[in-house]
Parts: structure tokens; C-alpha cells; sequence
């Protein structure tokens, strides 16, 4: 059993994910902008997460910005059916 599962569970829309999940900020360069220095190590990161069991990926278009979101693309797709990508949004000032 790994920490991850020893995390727990919990409900994310209609979803039950694992309560440690990835968050994607820190993929993205320095001051979360722009592309990592190492792309490549980004890419493995994400694999490793889903890889350790880690089921739920916390991500922005944000962050990078969209660069966080092709990271995950190119390391994870196509997504597993137990993959929940979670995409946070912010609505602009009225």
C-alpha cells in the first residue's frame, strides 16, 4: 500500500480520488511563468505521481500560464478513467 492510499479517500464531483493529489503549479518556471527549465523532469514528475497512485491533479491555464496543462497532456495522455484532472478557473471582475 503506498502513502497515497494511505491518504485516505474523498468525493470530488462524482468522483471518490485519493486526498493526496499532484498540484500542478510548480511545473511551470520561475514565478510559475513560462516553461520549467527541464521539461522533461516536469513530464516525469507527473508520471511518477500517477505512477505512486495518485489519482487527482490540481491544475490552472493559469500556471505557466497553459503551460502546466501540455505538461500533463504530454505526460498522461490518453488519461486513465480513474484520472481525475481538476481545473480551477477564475471568472473575471464584473
Amino acid at each position: 500500500m503506498s502513502n497515497v492510499t494511505l491518504s485516505g479517500v474523498a468525493t470530488l464531483g462524482d468522483r471518490q480520488v485519493y486526498r493526496l493529489g499532484y498540484g500542478a503549479m510548480q511545473l511551470a518556471g520561475p514565478g510559475v511563468f513560462g516553461p520549467p527549465k527541464d521539461p522533461d523532469a516536469a513530464i516525469r514528475v507527473l508520471q511518477e505521481a500517477v505512477a505512486a497512485g495518485v489519482n487527482h491533479i490540481d491544475t490552472s491555464d493559469f500556471y505557466g500560464p497553459h503551460i502546466t496543462n501540455q505538461l500533463i497532456r504530454q505526460a498522461l495522455h490518453p488519461y486513465g478513467d480513474d484520472l481525475v484532472y481538476r481545473y480551477q478557473s477564475q471568472r473575471p471582475p464584473r
